[in-house]
């Protein structure tokens, strides 16, 4: 016969039991009382550092005499030999001297616990290690002093500050000390920041001297004064329409003019950036990926600096008009660049509109006024396209005005529609050479009068004719509006076979006053559905002739003159609204990437750490810890003692129960051994327990004196 041995894993004694239970239930009370402690003992006095006060044995913020009284009287023990200072309490006490007898960094240290030169101890305990007091080159500090006013800076107080924040621009302050080195080292950098940000964001200085207003600006912490999280300089900067602290942002950067003007520019104005290209990714990534109907603007500089505020400004403005882009000036490259745009040094600005034309070179700096002008004058092509943006300012939207002005009652648009294709662009740069030609800046004399193209220079001179081209496969609702004849499928919406055909027409404009309009005939299609007409009612003339600019320019001429002269009928009706066009990748990109500064992901952590460690300052936490862990503790000791209570009343009650159930075994040995059936299920069935849902009944229980009658007709007997 096999034999199997078990192996017994022995079990635990009770005291380690016992022990384990014990760390386990007041675990999280030891946590809260060692929390407290450290908190009490390490992290308390490293926010409440001695101050400088404390060095000289006198109270906090005592008087100017009162310092010079108690530095006397350390000199006089330590001359006289009572006292002899080390190397290093010597420093301290000459470094608090200096400091509180200065009015500016005394106010500055007393207010917002400013100390910019405390490092000055560190390196004067290294420079002197070892050597005498009296070879310490005194004195410690460097004062430095510096009027703002002298910088030509926009000075921000009490008095003028709200009235700064109720302009549509953003604000950016600097809060500064005139006693302050860093600051004075600031001041030039600040002078650039100024400058760069002139047009985009207002700027001004606060001083320290203005305690209720640097109080208001400072940041404020559960204990202690309010500071300056970075010391000064600080930055802090109100968006557009901010009125308050709430969307009011602090700079923790770099003090540069790149980081702090891009910080301004990308954090509080959500401008774009200016990507940088080199030659060989200029024309892969740029030149084809742009949007065709665009001006391109190129950018070359000489430093490889991002683009200013202005610019990015001005990038986001003419989105819808132009692409931007830098290149950074490089000497082996300067044939190349002159030969393909032909530009022949840094700084320059290129336009580049459409294929054939001159591109236009600006050389030198332009500030941001300037810039403006010139964009106005090159954000459209020579020959802009009709799109949605650009419909009303070039006076060809029915629901609009001529580029006259309001008062000009009938004026023309000259329309060049079809699909991209060879055709149209040869008829793009036909239409080009007749705006030229008929572009002239002098006036107009008798001779000029009897040419027969005397109607459209007039016209063009007087702002009443324009030129445009439009798209006809992405507006096809307007192309086939305005194109309505057997050939249209072969202008008009997508390409159905190989034939493309640009076709030109002109739409003569009657706008009518309030008073005419009900004079004004109607189509029958907005008199039968009842639809809302444009303003200005329309009549729109095909071009059949040869493509010869002559014979184009004689014929719009006969347009204009008979519909200055003759009283032509025009019809309202309801233009189909141009479809706007897609942005281009590199705009939406920046614009859905670009997250305003108080709703930043970046911007919400840096908020709840930069909390979390003012919260650790608190004094109050460590005596909340302790509290925390003593009612932990407390109820975790009372819980157990119940549980302990509990169990033993069981045991005790359990004891008292077995000399009886012994009793009861010893007078019935056989009824254990000899079970009844019958009355085993009686017995089940009694002690059964009742359903507390189902009502009792008088059948459920048997009355003491109940017994079983016999009937005398029963079939039994």
């Amino acid at each position: 016969m096999a034999t199997s041995s078990v192996s017994r894993v022995p079990a635990k004694p009770a005291a380690t039991s016992s022990l384990l239970s014990t760390l386990k239930a007041y675990f999280i009370p030891f946590i809260l009382f060692s929390t407290s402690l450290f908190y009490q003992l390490i992290v308390i006095p490293r926010a409440f550092p001695g101050s400088h006060y404390d060095v000289l044995g006198i109270r906090a913020h005592s008087s100017i005499e009162e310092v010079n009284q108690a530095y006397e009287k350390l000199s006089s023990e330590w001359d006289s030999g009572v006292e002899v200072p080390s190397t290093i309490d010597f420093i301290k006490a000459r470094y608090a001297f200096e400091l509180l007898t200065n009015k500016i960094w005394k106010r500055d240290y007393g207010l917002f616990s400013i100390d910019e030169q405390f490092h000055v101890i560190e390196k004067a305990k290294e420079q002197y290690v070892g050597r005498i007091i009296s070879e310490i080159i005194l004195p410690l500090l460097e004062t430095i002093s510096f009027d703002p006013e002298d910088h030509a800076v926009d000075v921000i107080n009490s008095e003028n500050f709200l009235s700064k924040l109720e302009t549509d621009k953003a604000l950016l302050i600097q809060i500064f000390s005139p006693g302050s080195t860093r600051c004075a080292q600031f001041s030039n950098k600040w002078k650039r920041i100024v400058t760069l940000l002139d047009g985009v964001a207002d700027t001004g200085v606060i001083d320290l001297a203005d305690v209720q207003l640097a109080t208001y600006l400072a940041e404020k912490r559960p204990a202690g004064p309010p500071y300056f999280r970075h010391e000064i300089p600080a930055l802090v900067a109100f968006p557009p329409g901010c009125r308050g602290l709430r969307c009011m942002s602090r700079y923790d950067g770099e003090l540069s003019v790149d980081s702090v003007t891009d910080w301004v520019a990308m954090s509080i104005l959500s401008l774009p950036r200016i990507r940088y290209y080199s030659k060989e990714s200029m024309a892969q990534d740029f030149l084809l990926k742009s949007k065709p109907h665009k001006v391109k603007v190129i950018f070359f500089s000489q430093t490889g600096e991002r683009a200013t505020p202005f610019i990015r400004q001005a990038a986001k403005n003419y989105s819808a008009y132009a692409t931007f882009a830098f290149v950074l000036w490089q000497e082996e490259e300067s044939s190349l660049w002159w030969n393909m745009l032909g530009v022949e040094s840094a700084p320059a600005i290129v336009f580049l509109k459409e294929t054939g034309v001159k591109p236009v070179v600006l050389h030198g700096y332009v500030n941001s006024s300037l810039f403006v002008d010139i964009m106005e004058k090159n954000k459209y092509h020579v020959l802009p396209q009709l799109r949605s943006v650009t419909s009303k300012e070039l006076g060809c939207d029915p629901r609009g005005f001529s580029r006259a002005g309001k008062d000009t009652k009938i004026w023309y648009c000259v329309v060049l529609v079809g699909r991209y294709s060879k055709e149209l662009n040869e008829m793009r740069e036909t239409m080009r050479r007749i705006q030229e030609t008929l572009s002239n800046d002098r006036d107009l004399t008798a001779v000029d009068q009897d040419l027969p193209s005397a109607p459209a220079l007039l016209a063009l001179k007087q702002k009443r004719l324009t030129f445009t081209w439009l798209d006809g496969e992405a507006q096809k609702s307007y192309c086939f509006f305005n194109i309505n004849s057997e050939n249209r499928y072969e202008t008009c919406g997508p390409m159905r076979d190989i034939t493309d055909t640009a076709q030109l027409f002109i739409v003569r404009y009657d706008w009518n006053d309030t008073e005419d309009v009900g004079k004004q005939p109607t189509s029958k299609f907005s008199e039968l559905y009842n639809v809302e007409t444009d303003p200005a009612a329309q009549l729109v003339a095909k071009y059949n002739g040869s493509n010869k600019i002559e014979q184009i320019v004689q014929w719009i001429s006969e347009i204009i003159k008979d519909g200055d002269s003759k009283n032509l009928p025009s019809f309202k009706t309801r233009t189909p609204e141009l479809v706007p066009e897609d942005a281009d990748s590199s705009w939406s990109s920046w614009s859905e990437g670009t997250v305003g500064p108080s709703r930043g992901l970046i911007h919400r952590v840096k908020s709840f750490l930069n909390k979390v460690h003012d919260y650790s300052g608190d004094p109050r936490v460590g005596p909340f810890l302790l509290l925390a862990a003593l009612i932990s503790f407390g109820s975790v000791w009372f819980k157990r003692s119940q549980v302990a209570q509990s169990s033993e009343g069981d045991h005790s009650s359990q004891k008292s129960n077995e000399p009886e159930r012994s009793n009861q075994q010893t007078r019935e040995p056989d009824q254990s051994n000899q079970p009844n059936s019958k009355d085993a299920t009686m017995r089940k069935r009694r002690t059964r327990p009742r359903n507390d849902l189902v009502p009792p009944s008088m059948t459920d229980v048997d009355p003491k004196d109940a017994y079983q009658a016999e009937f005398s007709d029963s079939d039994t007997g």
